[in-house]
């Protein structure tokens, strides 16, 4: 996509507001037409060259009626600009947001939290304000157009050298195209890493302290601070070098006029009026080249901005960014959505959840029978690692634990069928039905999943457990249970209202752990992943952990990666991983038998008790 193709593109997102927002604007540049001509008319009247017959006075109250009316159509055009343009970052957020929760979760940005906020901050205000601009320079154009028309039958050689400065700001903002994409990319990319240290700052604290790392990381934020102020300096130099461009070019405009205008005077071939509508016109024509070399500056600025939004959509389209889709901005079209859903509930006879699901546009399918992942591979395009050629099977009710040495692959295992990452090949079928989008299938109601890091919020507990869901009967107090966690809960001092701080760092290791675990629990899901969930915790909540997940086995199955004996000893059946390959499966006993990384595996765990 180009960049006209992409301007156009925010433009056609609401056509009609953009027309009713350049329409307003285009009067209020032409409104100062009226009152150049009254000027003209006050001062021939003063000097006795009146082709108006409204006296002075009369004059005088159309001026004032004029600024008054132009100040009512600034108001105007304000308001249908605001209408416009900020729906249009709000498209582009939007649309850059769906796109990014669409994505495989272990792949969702290629950049860092703070980086990719850099791109949605600054990159979608450069588009939005490069796309308002286009509404002034066409307005403006209109005014040069009629004004200039006005002032050439007047005096052609008067106005010539009015509009002259507008080729000089156009060669001087096209000269300056190359250098001043180079310096906005380098300034865009600088930030970006700054936001960037600041986000992996904030969410390292711990390990900056105990590594007694603060004077290099310090360091390291000054140095990313210094490259910054030199590309920003750079930029802005660049962007103030043009700016006087334009204004200087309207000054040697405006002294060649006044030089001329004496010398026609002299003549009598040039009133005092006309002086006076040349020297009025000229304010607003020295707006118009301004403002047409500030189109030119942020539209050439738009194609960085363009560029750095596309690499975040990782591979592709642009075109998804101007992708019309609703926004939803009226409570009036909410309440009809809400409509909608009743209506629908009355008409299908559904209960609550299913409307919620349809509301979510969640996929809904059977309960889980029987589930089959058939030569399931994905590889790290980076390392060259990952898992490949993965079979095997899980039966409704059944506890299967994934297990395997460091590095072995079975995170990997788990994410790429979940679609955390996307899969290179493979399929897997829920009821032998083969599952087409993993990432947008294995939600709730069919699974729900704990990682191996929890992700946890600075908020209450209670919030960080139900992330939005509606408390429903003793769902939470029964997950609580299920997670082992309600000791913990009643020694909290505002129990589930207590706030955890960043990333849960008020809680032990043990006690994040079960957050997730009790997040996963409250929703009711026919399959439950866990990732290494019980690596931080002591061998007794371990196995009451274990125990009431065993209680709820007949309305769950799980699939559990642990190298754990408290968890082995529990399977129904083991798959042990090696090199990103199955290298044995069985039960616990067998395996005992059969498998020499199983058995280093579980006498390891005994070594490491």
């Amino acid at each position: 996509m180009t960049t006209f193709q992409y301007l156009k593109g925010l433009i056609m997102y609401k056509p009609f507001r953009y027309f009713v927002n350049a329409l307003a604007w285009t009067i209020i540049y032409l409104a100062p037409i009226a009152p150049g001509l009254i000027t003209k008319a006050f001062f021939d009247t003063l000097t006795g060259n009146a082709t108006l017959k409204f006296g002075v006075w009369g004059l005088i109250a159309l001026l004032i009626g004029a600024a008054l009316g132009r100040i009512l159509l600034i108001i105007i055009g304000f308001i249908t600009d605001v209408h416009f343009r900020f729906r249009m970052g709000m498209l582009l957020r939007r649309n850059l947001l769906e796109h990014v929760l669409k994505q495989p979760g272990a792949q969702a940005i290629p950049v860092s939290p703070g980086e990719a906020i850099s791109h949605f901050r600054d990159d979608v205000d450069q588009s939005e304000e490069a796309a308002s601009w286009s509404v002034d320079v066409f307005g403006m154009t209109c005014f040069a157009l009629v004004s200039g028309y006005i002032l050439i039958r007047i005096d052609a050689q008067m106005t010539l050298l009015v509009f002259m400065p507008i080729v000089i700001v156009i060669s001087a903002a096209q000269l300056a195209t190359v250098r001043l994409q180079k310096y906005r990319a380098a300034s865009r990319e600088s930030t970006s890493k700054v936001t960037g240290e600041i986000s992996e700052m904030f969410g390292n604290v711990q390990a900056i302290q105990v590594a007694g790392a603060e004077k290099r990381v310090m360091e390291r934020f000054h140095s990313f601070g210094d490259q910054r102020r030199k590309a920003m300096l750079k930029d802005r130099l660049m962007s103030e070098l043009l700016d006087s461009v334009f204004s200087n070019s309207v000054n040697l405009g405006t002294g060649l006029l006044l030089l001329l205008a004496g010398t026609k005077m002299r003549a009598g071939t040039f009133t005092v009026g006309d002086l006076a509508l040349f020297v009025y016109y000229l304010t607003f024509v020295t707006q118009f080249i301004t403002n047409v070399g500030k189109f030119i500056t942020y539209f050439k600025q738009m194609s960085v901005s363009l560029e750095r939004l596309t690499f975040l959509l990782q591979g592709a389209s642009a075109r998804v960014l101007t992708m019309v889709k609703p926004l939803y901005l009226k409570k009036e079209r909410v309440g009809k959505v809400d409509s909608s859903v009743a209506m629908v509930k009355r008409d299908q006879d559904q209960d609550q959840d299913q409307v919620q699901d349809q509301e979510n546009d969640s996929v809904v399918a059977p309960p889980l029978q029987r589930m089959e992942v058939n030569g399931l591979s994905y590889t790290y395009p980076d390392t060259g690692r990952g898992i490949a050629d993965i079979h095997f099977a899980m039966q409704r009710g059944s506890f299967t634990v994934i297990t395997g040495t460091i590095g072995s692959g079975k995170t990997t295992l788990v994410r790429s069928l979940l679609g955390l990452l996307p899969k290179e090949s493979g399929t897997i079928a829920w009821n032998g039905v083969p599952v087409e989008d993993p990432g947008t299938f294995f939600t709730p109601p069919q699974s729900a999943y704990t990682a191996q890091v929890p992700r946890l919020y600075s908020d209450t507990l209670r919030n960080n457990i139900l992330l939005g869901q509606a408390e429903q009967g003793d769902s939470l107090p029964q997950a609580l249970n299920a997670a082992v966690l309600e000791f913990d809960v009643a020694q909290l001092p505002g129990g589930l209202d207590t706030v955890i701080g960043p990333r849960g760092v008020k809680l032990s290791g043990g006690q994040a752990q079960r957050t997730a675990a009790a997040r996963m629990l409250v929703r009711d899901a026919e399959l439950y992943v866990f990732d290494d969930l019980s690596s931080a915790l002591d061998v007794e909540t371990e196995q009451k952990l274990w125990e009431r997940m065993f209680q709820r086995r007949s309305d769950a199955t799980c699939l559990v990666v642990s190298h754990r004996k408290t968890a082995l000893t529990r399977a129904d059946h083991i798959i042990v991983m090696k090199d990103g390959r199955i290298e044995a499966e069985g039960t616990s006993e067998e395996l005992l038998r059969h498998s020499s990384t199983f058995r280093e595996l579980w006498y390891g765990d005994d070594r490491k008790a």
